[in-house]
């Protein structure tokens, strides 16, 4: 079987192998895919690697051969499945890989925002410690985590990962999600989503992108927010309003904001939080450590393998 690779350097940029991968069938790799190239690089394959390259319905009518599709990630909004479906091509997924990372990176965004450890390095790097006339001195108020309420939206694996991380920070947890369900771990407590905007000093989103999700935080939202509040979001860009996300920090709405995500990836030089004050941004990273690219790799190829056998594994649809 041949299998095509589309935009192999997203999961392995050279640090993992391909080794199993090429034990399967016979691999044809390129890096990156441009959308006028995707048809051509496929046409004779019937197996295909996508991390981010859209495969639409015209890709499966252009394309009668193809039977597999592994997305080399959790979210498989890229793939038109109706077409997979009807020209009955088989699409796995793989979810859970980066839980630990992503929610390393809440914390890494959070810690950022509360203690200013880049920022503070950088003034001593700068000599401002040596200038200093006393043995210590800070640039911005440096907050306390315990006792803050943290407020986590969506509460699958990554969610649930963060509320434990955070009540071992000593904050109260609270959360919401779409199916409520009782969690004995620790004290939490299950509240609607205008509260946990009301209460939360921290919100963390952590929901799938949906039609229902989609611009979740607006300006009606942000509105009921305290002042003080931290908004962070390792999981879609378009879960944001963006224009309105900026303009609750530029008011003074809420206080910071943390994120990984954006709409456009990359963005559009003119996206409006790409200037917004006391917003961190960081390149859409939170699930790329390397730990968790070795057990997506490990995934990758166990979804292929059992294809290959007749017992697919995790199958989107």
């Amino acid at each position: 079987m041949r299998l095509i690779i589309l935009d192999g350097h997203t999961l392995n940029p050279g640090d993992l192998s391909w080794k199993e991968v090429e034990g399967l069938a016979e691999v044809i790799y390129h890096p990156r895919t441009l959308a006028g190239e995707i048809i051509g690089r496929l046409h004779e394959a019937e197996a295909v690697l996508t991390n981010k390259v859209p495969l639409t319905a015209a890709v499966f009518a252009a394309c009668p051969k193809l039977r597999y599709i592994g997305v080399t990630a959790t979210g498989y909004n890229i793939i038109d499945l109706e077409a997979a479906r009807r020209t009955g091509v088989t699409v796995t997924n793989v979810p859970g890989y980066s839980t630990d990372s992503v929610a390393q990176a809440v914390f890494a965004l959070l810690l950022e925002i509360t203690n200013h450890t880049g920022h503070h390095a950088a003034r001593v790097a700068e000599g401002g410690w040596v200038k200093s006339p006393d043995f210590s001195f800070w640039d911005f108020p440096l907050l306390e985590l315990a006792g803050q309420t943290m407020g986590i939206v969506g509460f699958g694996q990554t969610g649930q990962s963060v509320g434990r991380i955070a009540h071992a920070f000593g904050m109260k947890v609270i959360y919401h999600t779409r199916t409520k369900r009782e969690f004995g771990e620790y004290p939490i407590s299950y509240v609607d989503l205008p509260e946990l905007f009301r209460e939360a000093d921290v919100v963390s989103l952590h929901c799938p992108l949906t039609a229902e999700t989609k611009q979740l935080v607006s300006w009606p939202l942000l509105q009921t927010m305290k002042r003080s509040a931290i908004l962070i979001n390792t999981a879609r860009g378009l879960l944001l309003n963006e224009a309105d996300v900026t303009r609750a920090l530029r008011e003074n709405v809420i206080a910071w904001a943390g994120l990984d995500v954006l709409s456009t990836e990359p963005p559009s030089p003119d996206n409006p939080l790409l200037s917004a004050p006391r917003c961190f941004i960081l390149p859409h990273l939170a699930w790329a450590s390397v730990a968790a690219r070795r057990r997506l790799m490990r995934e990758v190829v166990e979804n292929f393998r059992n294809f290959l056998e007749g017992n697919p594994r995790n199958v989107i649809g």
